[in-house]
């Protein structure tokens, strides 16, 4: 008997990524983790295999009273969260308009809360084709649909036509579009958009024949370079017309190397206060009618760094040595696989990297032979430098361009 709906959706079996990443660890428990590469998590783990949790982080953690774990948190999340949110989210800039926050369980709510609030049953959403896998499921588990444009040219640069082709399309039949583009630190690709980008992207929406709503998911801003160069975009956003309304994903949970406390936000910046304030009822109101509230512990332990600026320096100094590493991971990578004749998908920073290949299965299936664990998406293959060393990158990428050529 079949007891579920489907609505629309396509359930599968198992997740695609949990199911790959349960089969590399099957594989270090038999042949040992230095003769297994496992590309396939999110999360950023050292140059032994093991998981980076931030010292000065579980130092907060440890500070915190009973209640702090146990008591409900506010729904939107305590004052000091929120204003640890914009901190961090920001860092040097602070940008002019009504700025709002609403806690979400991680990067993850705060798309599901825009799609939610933002959108209609049947509309669909529009991102580059490169993208996460969960943007799709997200729109189809709540009734709409995902519409892409190219995300890159023939040359390898982002393709501003080809987004203002598709988004004219979507304007000539919603009268208003929810457009997510991940950056910096792209998810799976490690691009940023370059200011250029940034120029056509904000000449595209504020020519747009309809209401456009700008998400950015900035989930892995805080390991994509220099604090104020990876932000450098955010002035220019200045300049978006009253009917662009400005979203930010953030998420507390990578910024912190704390995943599993599932903690992030959705933060507006809204150009009239009524706007906030509308903002911040639709984003309470879902909130409450889903996961109502998020990690207390989390929230508190977010708010209590940003609001101390000797543990923000110990935090912020020892991602920095994290964060280093993982571009130079991200280099590496690069410079074997073009060395071996191959190269990637553009490239600039952050936990992954993609190679395009036509038959993205039958190659992951081959490394696979060989203990190593990547992930098969639709247009080529996904690599997570965040969870290999320097030396497995070098071997990932050798392998790859073997079996690519």
């Amino acid at each position: 008997m079949n007891f579920v709906k489907e609505n629309g959706r396509t359930i599968p079996v198992a997740d695609k990524v949990f199911a790959l990443s349960g089969r590399a660890k099957e594989a270090i428990a038999k042949y040992g983790k230095d003769n297994v590469v496992n590309a396939t998590t999110g999360a950023l783990f050292d140059d032994d295999g093991n998981l980076v949790v931030l010292s000065s982080v579980i130092e907060a953690i440890r500070s915190l009273s009973p209640a702090d774990y146990a008591e409900y948190a506010p729904i939107a999340g305590p004052p000091a969260f929120k204003e640890g949110v914009k901190k961090a989210l920001f860092g040097n800039f602070t940008p002019s308009g009504f700025v709002n926050v609403s806690a979400t369980p991680g990067g993850t709510g705060s798309i599901t809360s825009t799609v939610l609030n933002f959108t209609e049953r049947g509309d669909e959403v529009l991102t580059h084709d490169w993208c996460w896998a969960n943007y799709k499921n997200i729109c189809s588990q709540h009734g709409r649909k995902l519409k892409t444009f190219r995300f890159f040219d023939e040359d390898g640069k982002f393709d501003a036509a080809d987004m203002e082709k598709q988004l004219g399309e979507l304007a000539a039949k919603q009268d208003q579009v929810v457009i997510i583009i991940n950056t910096p630190a792209h998810n799976p690709t490690g691009y940023a958009l370059s200011l250029e980008d940034w120029d056509n992207v904000i000449r595209i929406v504020n020519n747009a024949k309809c209401r456009v709503i700008l998400f950015l998911d900035v989930a892995y801003i805080d390991y994509a370079g220099e604090e104020d160069e990876v932000r450098a975009f955010m002035p220019k956003l200045e300049a978006l017309e009253d009917h662009v309304f400005l979203i930010y994903g953030y998420s507390a949970s990578k910024t912190l190397t704390a995943y599993g406390m599932r903690c992030g936000a959705i933060v507006c910046v809204a150009r009239t206060e009524e706007d906030a304030e509308e903002f911040r009822r639709a984003t309470e109101f879902s909130a409450r009618s889903t996961w109502s509230n998020c990690n207390r512990s989390a929230e508190t332990v977010l708010g209590k760094i940003y609001a101390d600026p000797e543990l923000r320096a110990k935090v912020d100094a020892e991602r920095v040595g994290y964060r280093d590493m993982l571009l130079e991971r991200g280099r590496v990578f690069e410079e074997t696989l073009t060395a071996n004749g191959v190269k990637c998908v553009p490239f600039t920073a952050g936990f992954f990297v993609t190679v395009a290949c036509d038959d993205p299965d039958a190659v992951c299936a081959k490394l696979e032979e060989q203990n190593i664990f990547c992930l098969a998406l639709a247009k080529g293959i996904r690599i997570s430098i965040a969870s290999i060393s320097k030396e497995k990158c070098v071997k990932c990428a050798e392998a790859i361009a073997a079996l690519l050529k």
